[in-house]
């Protein structure tokens, strides 16, 4: 089985330290075990990474188009920013999920713009942790992971 990568740009290894009112208290490492948890009792397996480098989620994207099932990708600030993610969500032809653990809406205005969203089959935000979660259970249900929906008696 192909693993879900989830992807985790700038600032997110930060995560229980940095401006707790929004994102929490929960650790990268909290929420790397949720998601793996999640992830097995769904049926699925996850590749949890984390970069403050552009080029490397780049290079992870690209990567994923031949060895994941989906993408779900919380890239931080180059959410806002980045062409270059863009550019390689649009070439890695797998789903893509795009996270942010806080509502990019009703943050700065600079923060409604993403650069993701266009490549991707949804967005959650909002949620904190749980919009992980949520991730994995739509790839979980949905064709687009390539799972085959399972014969309807009587079909």
């Amino acid at each position: 089985m192909k693993p879900i990568y989830i992807l985790n740009g700038p600032n997110l290894n930060m995560l229980g330290l940095r401006e707790q009112e929004i994102y929490g208290t929960e650790t990268l490492e909290d929420l790397r075990k949720r998601c793996e948890t999640r992830a097995k009792a769904l049926g699925l397996c996850v590749d949890f990474r984390q970069s403050n480098i552009e080029g490397e989620l780049v290079t992870w994207i690209q990567e994923a188009r031949g060895k994941s099932a989906a993408i779900v990708l919380n890239a931080g600030a180059y959410t806002h920013t980045s062409i270059a993610i863009h550019d390689a969500l649009r070439a890695a032809d797998v789903p893509i999920i795009e996270v942010h653990l806080s509502n990019v809406f009703r943050r700065e205005a600079f923060r409604h713009t993403s650069y993701v969203s266009p490549a991707a089959l949804g967005v959650i935000c909002g949620f904190g942790p749980k919009g992980y979660e949520l991730a994995l259970e739509a790839l979980a249900s949905g064709p687009e992971t390539g799972k085959k929906e399972a014969p309807r008696q009587g079909a």
